[in-house]
């Protein structure tokens, strides 16, 4: 494999730092899933973080990946002196990402009035699932629950079954991480011109529905059916699905356009009555058999071998396992070796700032006054 790596062994922070994001200071106070995520995607655009965690946290975990780039400051909260420093660390930040229910913050002292009153430039990051108010605010849930009343989750699965958990990519990661690093981005830009800070409520329950926006567009239209496995992008259309292969692996076929469908059509052999029977839905049943049967003849990789990089839309489907070795990740360097750990590169990137992994997850704490001069 062509994959690039990076070494652990710095001679001081600043030094490894790259990205636009360089100089950024980001306070994040411990947490899992998004929060967590979506600091480790700042820290890989050059922004110095710090986690605040309990005293005793096991640190040094080699697999912790969103842990990756940057410092874990221990503090007891509870304790009257550590209150201090870390409001002291806040008063040099320029961004506090949080990531508990609501209310919970302010129970420890630190919620946006009294951090803002000491430093009114910093923008106020919340994550959450339900968001800071409403009748579920204060209820436990995960990634399923809040994509399940943004209409995704239903949206997904086969015909003639039940909706299928997407991983938690839709909630946590895109409607959570994302949506909160677009929300503090922004609000970072306008405190640069009003020299205010703000809070950023990001719940994943109005992410997930935000992504929702262009299905809502499309049912508005009548052109998307609330019934699962029927519409153009849900395996519905026999050119947009994944098919089984003679070896019991799978493929892709993403070809919606008229004429990546007709090259398909050629380069594999479908019936000639067939080519033109694309948006006939009365014929999606005799298509889908077709091509069923037809990718059953061959392998995963010699069907890759036929039509990879042709303009079909296809791909093969790989585990994780398989991924890194892949030709197109491999020359673009998708996935790095960080201190022997192979793990996704940074993303996206950048033309003259480009991002870093800037270290694997610390293996100690650093002194909450090492950071607070670091800072001055």
């Amino acid at each position: 494999m062509n994959n690039r790596s990076t070494s652990n062994a710095f001679s001081s922070r600043a030094a490894q730092a790259s990205g636009p994001l360089q100089g950024l200071r980001v306070v994040e106070f411990a947490g899992i899933g998004p929060g967590p995520f979506a600091c480790m995607l700042l820290s890989d655009m050059g922004a110095d973080v710090v986690t605040i965690d309990r005293p005793g946290k096991k640190l040094g975990e080699p697999h912790n990946l969103t842990g990756r780039g940057r410092s874990v400051v221990l503090a007891d909260l509870k304790d009257a002196a550590a209150r201090e420093e870390v409001f002291e660390l806040l008063e040099k930040a320029d961004v506090l990402i949080e990531g508990y229910r609501p209310g919970v913050m302010e129970r420890l002292g630190f919620g946006p009035d009294a951090v803002l009153a000491r430093n009114p430039r910093l923008v106020y990051g919340r994550m959450t699932g339900w968001g800071q108010e409403g009748p579920l605010a204060q209820a436990a849930g995960h990634d399923l629950n809040y994509i399940a009343i943004s209409g995704a989750l239903h949206a997904i699965g086969p015909k003639d079954g039940p909706p299928v958990p997407p991983l938690n990519l839709i909630g946590d990661y895109g409607g959570g991480s994302l949506y909160l690093i677009v929300g503090v981005l922004a609000a970072l830009r306008e405190a640069g011109l009003s020299g205010r800070g703000q809070v950023v409520d990001a719940a994943m329950s109005d992410g997930a529905a935000s992504l929702m926006t262009n299905f809502v567009s499309q049912q508005m239209r009548g052109v998307f059916s609330e019934r699962r496995g029927s519409n153009h992008l849900d395996g519905g259309a026999p050119y947009y699905r994944v098919y089984e292969t003679l070896d019991g692996e799978y493929v892709t076929l993403g070809a919606i356009e008229p004429q990546f469908f007709a090259e398909f059509c050629e380069r594999v052999g479908v019936a000639a009555e067939l080519h033109g029977a694309q948006n006939d839905r009365a014929q999606w049943p005799l298509l889908h058999e077709a091509f069923t049967q037809i990718f059953k003849r061959r392998t995963r990789d010699e069907w890759t071998a036929r039509l990879e990089g042709t303009d079909v839309c296809f791909a093969p489907v790989l585990p994780l396992s398989q991924a890194p070795a892949h030709p197109h990740n491999c020359s673009r360097a998708t996935f790095i070796e960080v201190d022997g750990v192979l793990q996704p590169a940074p993303a996206p990137r950048f033309s003259r700032t480009p991002s870093r992994i800037q270290a694997a997850a610390p293996k100690q704490a650093t002194p909450v006054i090492e950071v607070i001069e670091r800072w001055q």
